[in-house]
């Protein structure tokens, strides 16, 4: 039950989030990768993850040598892009739903901070193009 109601629950957000996206620009067109590091139970786990067009994927590596990549979301806005996410990984981890903020600080880097269900909370720095 409770996975359908986290399923249910990012369905709607990502809905929500796709009506109120501005339209695209030129600039979306171009692939913004970025890498991660964070912390789960004690362990550090990392990922790397690429975003076009207001759609993101990630993959990364959980504690217990759990494997897996998560689908995102973002609501692209000027300075700041929030995102949602949902995933599935190995180890008998499961569904992940995660969610987060990316920063633009400069022509051509950003920063960010999440959360995955399976990979626990995440520092994110990347490049645009």
């Amino acid at each position: 039950m409770k996975k359908t109601l986290i399923i249910k629950i990012v369905i709607s957000s990502l809905t929500c989030l796709n009506i109120f996206t501005p339209n695209q620009v030129v600039a979306q067109l171009l692939p913004q990768p970025w890498v991660t590091v964070g912390s789960k139970d004690s362990e550090v786990t990392y990922g790397a993850g690429v975003k076009v067009l207001g759609f993101g994927v990630e993959v990364g590596r959980g504690p217990g040598g759990a494997v897996g990549a998560d689908v995102l979301k973002f609501l692209s806005l000027p300075v700041i892009s929030p995102y949602v996410g949902i995933g599935w990984y190995s180890e008998d981890k499961g569904l992940a739903v995660s969610g987060g903020v990316q920063v633009v600080t400069s022509d051509h880097v950003f920063i960010g901070a999440g959360y995955n269900s399976v990979r626990g909370i995440n520092g994110q720095i990347g490049v645009k193009f």
